[in-house]
């Protein structure tokens, strides 16, 4: 969005405020390419619009689940070129829920450490001993 020449939108302080990312973040990300849809204005400054914040989302969501940046910088690309990837990005969203399952699976089995952890010092505190309580 334009006017009088100059473009309007939100400064990344304003982005990193809103969303929680750090402004280091939000320009290292810039750097490795995962931005490219950001504005800027003549002297450089990135300029957000309100429809940034949703690939922010998503370039947060993928990264918080254990994406590389270079997965990701893939997916940003394919959403770049328009609806003829619209079936790689279904794939690669498919890809990826699995491996988000099975890191879901990985952090049950550590719950489940930690509650039976829970459970025996339970039993332990109530007997004023570990001696005797079974693992």
């Amino acid at each position: 969005m334009f006017s009088k020449g100059k473009i309007m939108g939100y400064t990344i302080g304003d982005v990193a405020k809103i969303t929680g990312m750090s402004s280091y973040t939000l320009r290292y990300y810039d750097k490795k390419g995962l931005l490219p849809f950001i504005d800027r204005d003549p002297s450089g400054r990135r300029h957000f619009k309100e429809h940034d914040f949703e690939f922010l989302q998503t370039i947060n969501c993928l990264k918080n689940t254990g994406m590389s940046l270079k997965e990701i910088k893939q997916f940003i690309e394919l959403c770049q070129k328009g609806d003829c990837t619209l079936n790689e990005r279904l794939a690669f969203f498919n890809k990826h829920r699995k491996d988000v399952e099975k890191q879901l699976q990985e952090v049950q089995g550590y719950l489940d450490m930690v509650d039976h952890k829970i459970y025996y010092y339970t039993r332990a505190c109530e007997a004023g001993t570990e001696d005797g309580i079974e693992c």
